[in-house]
């Protein structure tokens, strides 16, 4: 059971209409926003955010930056937000191959030097103490320019916000969200832990 209850899909209607968003990054409303409407101020802010965020200005493609977000929330154990990424990476056109193997994603052949870069400074900014350090900036500048490193780190700034929301809310999970991290991550062991 969560710690608080979200609230309707149509509890505040600008946060409702701000709210579409979702439903092409997930195909539906997640339980978190619903929650933030509590204080509707929250519910929106965060979604604006969010649109900034996974806007895509360089070559970090929308299915990069769910796969960062995955594993940022790897890293800080959130069974919510890995389920949610990895739906949203699914929906934004990520290969099958990566889907079925971003656990190895550090060895397997279906991921550019590029993106491993890209997933390694996800972990590394995500890890408490902050693990980026030199050898990583270079590696970083060695494949992306400032504006792209800005957009991954906002990705994965925004998710430790929704690590930290989710895992204490203890959002419960919406079913198509539970059905693609049993899909692409059960078989490592992922499960709804909290989120029930």
């Amino acid at each position: 059971m969560p710690l608080i209850t979200p609230l309707s899909p149509d509890h505040d209607q600008e946060t409702q209409e701000l709210a579409t968003f979702f439903n092409e990054t997930l195909g539906f409303c997640p339980n978190s926003v619903l929650t933030m409407q509590h204080r509707p101020t929250i519910s929106k802010a965060f979604i604006n955010l969010n649109k900034a965020v996974m806007t895509n200005e360089g070559r970090v493609t929308s299915a990069l930056k769910r796969l960062i977000a995955w594993v940022s929330s790897n890293a800080a154990g959130c069974r919510y937000c890995q389920a949610h990424a990895i739906r949203a990476a699914e929906r934004y056109g990520a290969e099958q191959e990566q889907l079925d193997n971003v656990w190895e994603y550090r060895t397997h052949p279906a991921f550019s030097e590029a993106e491993r870069v890209a997933l390694d400074f996800s972990l590394a900014a995500s890890q408490i103490p902050n693990a980026v350090d030199d050898t990583l900036k270079k590696r970083l500048n060695t494949y992306w320019d400032e504006g792209e490193i800005v957009e991954m780190l906002g990705v994965i700034s925004l998710f430790g916000y929704l690590n930290r929301w989710n895992d204490s809310m203890g959002t419960t999970l919406e079913n198509d969200a539970i059905e693609s991290g049993e899909q692409h991550l059960g078989k490592h062991g992922w499960e709804k832990g909290k989120h029930l």
